[in-house]
């Protein structure tokens, strides 16, 4: 059983120790000591005691009687029982009651040897549950009090007697109430502990998911403007010798790309900043209502581009908005990327019920003869690369679904439902 650590357990934590609770302290540290001290003691206030007179004539006398040999043999045994008492209760209490039961059947005058039974049925109280300490007590109580009753120079109605019985059931009792406070001061500090714990868990799950944001937001505008970039890079090397202005209007969009992803990285970066650094973001998270201005960056990339959006609404919440502008992005860039340069593209968002319905598809066959073409978007939607895998996660993240695969008769297509309305668990707790 773990030590209770009680005031001054506390008291050391926050550095300040009184007197008793550096004693505390050094008696929880020093087990076998403090019961070799509690041992010598009652040894000591047994033969004390041994030498009183309870019944002369003008009341208690000191010194008129002397204990024999025997009875300070058994006051020495049932005092050096109890050293023991932490490791064998058991076997202490045992050992006691047996000299206590044969000091109040051969002694006269009687020894207080009882004395030792009731600490080891105390310890033996605080150290077991509670049905078994009553049954141990009322065997001890009737035991030992019957015995000095039925046998002895006393009458069966003496002082002595009695108190042999209001003693041991007194010790059974404060045993009892030990065991109870330590259980309950227990369960306290463990229900501390794994609060603590739920907390940290907490904060470490909610420090992935934003890690885990994070990081789809970058590769989200990584993937996207460096995949403009090197197109339109492309494009300007390509016709930089023939047609100069071509060339000058491929690096016109290269220079708005690679300011847009700074921007942009700018922006994600800020959110990793503490409460309080200069230079927070304060630009508004991109959505539908910027849909023209993405088409337009892939079509002056070379992506034809049709756009079919229904009546969604303004209404819609943050994220959901920027969960259908991801996709959106994630799904062009792909087609940039694999369907090939012929390759046209055709967007839609439209209002279902209670979900927003976002369904990207293309014509391409892939890159090509000299591409990896199809086997690399089919790479990607089993799991190979990110892309695919940061839609599914912001979709589940919304409680939608998201499915990306290739068409039939050719190209590829990417469909994401995504609800609106909060998503409602079984407890009726708002998601």
């Amino acid at each position: 059983m773990r030590p209770a650590r009680g005031r001054g357990w506390n008291q050391q934590k926050s550095g300040k120790l009184t007197t008793l609770g550096k004693g505390r302290c050094w008696a929880r540290t020093h087990p076998l000591a403090v019961d070799a001290a509690l041992a010598a003691v009652v040894l000591v206030f047994m033969v004390i005691g041994s030498f009183a007179e309870p019944y002369g004539e003008h009341g208690p006398t000191w010194g008129t009687r002397t204990p024999d040999a025997p009875s300070l043999l058994l006051m020495a045994l049932g005092a050096l029982a109890l050293f023991f008492r932490r490791r064998a209760p058991w076997s202490v209490l045992a050992v006691t009651c047996a000299a206590a039961i044969t000091e109040l059947l051969t002694g006269d005058p009687r020894a207080p040897v009882v004395m030792c039974a009731v600490i080891a049925l105390y310890t033996v109280a605080a150290t077991t549950d509670r049905s078994t300490t009553w049954r141990i007590g009322l065997v001890t109580m009737a035991g030992l009090t019957g015995v000095a009753m039925l046998s002895g120079p006393l009458p069966w109605y003496a002082q002595e007697n009695i108190g042999i019985f209001a003693w041991t059931g007194m010790a059974a009792a404060a045993g009892d109430a030990v065991r109870s406070r330590r259980a309950f001061v227990d369960a306290i500090r463990e229900r501390a502990e794994r609060a603590e714990r739920t907390r940290e868990e907490e904060a470490r799950r909610r420090v992935a998911e934003e890690r885990l944001r994070i990081a789809r937001d970058l590769h989200d505008v990584v993937a996207h403007h460096i995949a403009l970039v090197n197109v339109q890079a492309g494009v300007a090397a390509h016709v930089m010798d023939k047609r100069p202005d071509q060339a000058k209007e491929a690096l016109a969009h290269v220079r708005d790309a690679s300011r847009s992803a700074l921007n942009e990285l700018r922006a994600t970066v800020g959110l990793l900043r503490q409460t309080g650094d200069p230079e927070a973001p304060t630009e508004p998270a991109p959505g539908l209502h910027r849909l023209d201005e993405l088409v337009e960056t892939f079509r002056n990339a070379g992506l034809p581009v049709e756009v079919a959006l229904g009546q969604v609404g303004l209404d819609l919440p943050a994220a959901v908005d920027l969960a259908a502008f991801r996709i959106i992005q994630e799904a062009l860039t792909n087609v940039r990327k694999h369907a090939g340069r012929d390759a046209k593209a055709e967007v839609s968002v439209v209002r279902v019920g209670p979900n927003v319905e976002v369904t990207v598809i293309d014509d391409g066959p892939g890159k090509g003869k000299g591409g990896d073409g199809e086997g690399q978007r089919d790479t990607d939607t089993d799991g190979g690369g990110h892309g695919l895998l940061g839609m599914r996660e912001r979709v589940s993240a919304l409680g939608g679904s998201c499915t990306a695969g290739p068409r039939y008769g050719g190209g590829f297509r990417v469909h994401a439902i995504l609800p609106v309305a909060p998503v409602t668990t079984a407890k009726g707790e708002t998601a």
